[in-house]
């Protein structure tokens, strides 16, 4: 029910997903009434998919600019809390939401917990790089001011997603800071770079300026979560401020509009590369369970991706790789700072948490 164009978004991204993975199940959460009339409404390539859809009554919504202290409160009836307890008691394998994202992760964690060996869950998507790539950015807003500890468990987890849901053998980590220089930056970026710099069995490659992101030079990139929600916002602008640039000159007299009609190929090419909702579905890393937020403002094709992020997470058994990874690494990750961790239910604790999309 969250995001800002409501359940059409949802419904017919899912439907869509669904058409493309034949085994793939989707029960929706939120006013029955209101889901099964979309449902009904599924245009008629996607109409066969509905019947692999199933509605789960959940008349309360979590809103967009609610506060996360009053979705712990009073949310638990709600369609995100109810989504979030069936993915606990493994009714289902995975959930993925366009709502509020500050309630997403403190009702995700209150609900399943994290991982052994890690203290706060992270949000990681994938962004384009050069020469067709694409490299995981976290975190992206749910722990704004972090310690050396945390963006040490950050690469940890983002080398190991790399390493298993894309194949890579040997993922580059970096870290993101203000200089490539050993002495600039914040304390903790430089405490957590010295420490992969001791880890043999990481590709560790040292910082990396915010220009270096799109370069292809590093598989994962971490930062705290105000830093990582700011470059990903911007680059998004970039990339949709580029195309319309392009097309605009395309479009600007005669001449151009011929020359255009001959590019229009490529153009459609480079529209389809940069365009962020196909990089749509953020994960929550860190929790234990599958669990993907979707843009806020994602259409029903951005739905469809977050869908299939979650069903390649889930083919992968994500969360279980995690536990095997940093249970193996983390008597050389407790000795960095002493800091404490823990696969504990959380006490509702939002104080880092990002409080919005």
């Amino acid at each position: 029910m969250g995001g800002d164009l409501g359940p059409f978004a949802t419904v017919v991204g899912s439907a869509s997903a669904a058409n493309d993975v034949p085994d793939l199940e989707i029960r929706l959460f939120g006013p029955k009434r209101r889901l099964d009339d979309e449902i009904s409404r599924l245009p008629r390539h996607l109409a066969a998919a509905g019947s692999r859809m199933s509605v789960v009554n959940a008349p309360e919504v979590v809103g967009q600019d609610q506060r996360v202290s009053e979705a712990l409160r009073r949310g638990a009836c709600s369609s995100m809390a109810k989504m979030l307890d069936c993915v606990a008691a493994g009714e289902v394998r995975a959930g993925v939401s366009a709502g509020n994202t500050g309630a997403l992760m403190a009702l995700a964690r209150r609900a399943m917990g994290t991982v052994p060996g890690i203290s706060r869950p992270a949000i990681s998507t994938s962004i384009p790089t050069r020469n067709q790539g694409r490299c995981y950015l976290l975190d992206l807003g749910a722990n704004v001011e972090v310690s050396a500890d945390r963006l040490i468990e950050f690469a940890l987890m983002g080398e190991a997603m790399a390493r298993h849901v894309d194949g890579l053998s040997s993922p580059r980590v970096a870290l993101l800071n203000l200089g490539v220089e050993g002495s600039k930056g914040p304390s903790s970026v430089r405490q957590a770079d010295a420490w992969l710099r001791d880890q043999p069995d990481i590709a560790y490659v040292g910082f990396m300026e915010g220009d270096g992101i799109f370069s292809g030079g590093a598989d994962v990139v971490v930062c705290d979560g105000f830093v990582g929600n700011a470059v990903l916002k911007a680059s998004e602008g970039l990339a949709r401020m580029l195309v319309e640039r392009v097309q605009a000159t395309f479009d600007a007299h005669w001449g151009s509009r011929l020359v255009g009609a001959m590019a229009r190929p490529a153009l459609r090419r480079l529209k389809r590369e940069l365009d962020p909702v196909r990089y749509n579905g953020a994960s929550l890393l860190g929790l234990d369970g599958i669990v993907v937020k979707s843009h806020g403002s994602a259409d029903a094709t951005g739905f469809h991706y977050a869908v299939l992020r979650a069903v390649q997470e889930v083919k992968h058994d994500l969360p279980t790789r995690l536990v095997a990874e940093l249970v193996q690494r983390r008597p050389t990750a407790d000795s960095c700072a002493g800091g404490v961790r823990g696969g504990n239910r959380p006490d509702g604790d939002t104080s880092q948490q990002e409080k919005g999309d």
